[in-house]
């Protein structure tokens, strides 16, 4: 045990959980008010372009989304028939998100928007520090994910 006392501004899983709020909260202030999204609407719009069809389950494990937020967005994008739904072949209970014709549109009209976004938020960096900033964040969630492999979070 360290006898440093707990500083949240310090703390470095508040930090990143700070960060990641603020800089989604900038993307969906942008593209709620453009697009009528909210912020996991878009991050399965995202995966869905980029993965292809996908369960939700498998949602939940790329983004780290808890299965309600995932759920509650993809019935929101099918009642706005931004995705698709179609039968599991791998698992009868469940179904396969696709982008409809729609979606995929949106998704064409904001990911170049969002590449733009990133670049603003980040431009405070030099390229080699957006690159050392990416190494350590997967350095970060490959260590993360060995501890909740081996159950060493849990202790």
């Amino acid at each position: 045990m360290s006898d440093t006392p707990l500083r949240l501004g310090r703390f470095l899983p508040y930090r990143l959980s700070f960060t990641s709020n603020l800089v989604s909260e900038m993307i969906a202030s942008r593209y709620g008010a453009l697009f009528g999204l909210t912020i996991p609407e878009w991050r399965l719009i995202a995966v869905i372009a980029e993965q292809g069809a996908i369960s939700q389950q498998a949602i939940c494990q790329i983004t780290r989304m808890d299965k309600v937020s995932v759920s509650r967005a993809a019935i929101a994008l099918a009642e706005r028939e931004l995705v698709t739904r179609s039968p599991n072949p791998d698992d009868k209970r469940s179904h396969l998100l696709g982008l409809s014709p729609i979606g995929r549109d949106l998704y064409e009209n904001i990911a170049p928007r969002a590449m733009a976004m990133e670049s603003r938020i980040f431009a405070c960096l030099t390229p080699d520090e957006r690159a050392s900033l990416g190494a350590l964040l997967d350095r970060v969630d490959a260590h993360a994910t060995a501890m909740l492999g081996s159950g060493e979070a849990a202790g």
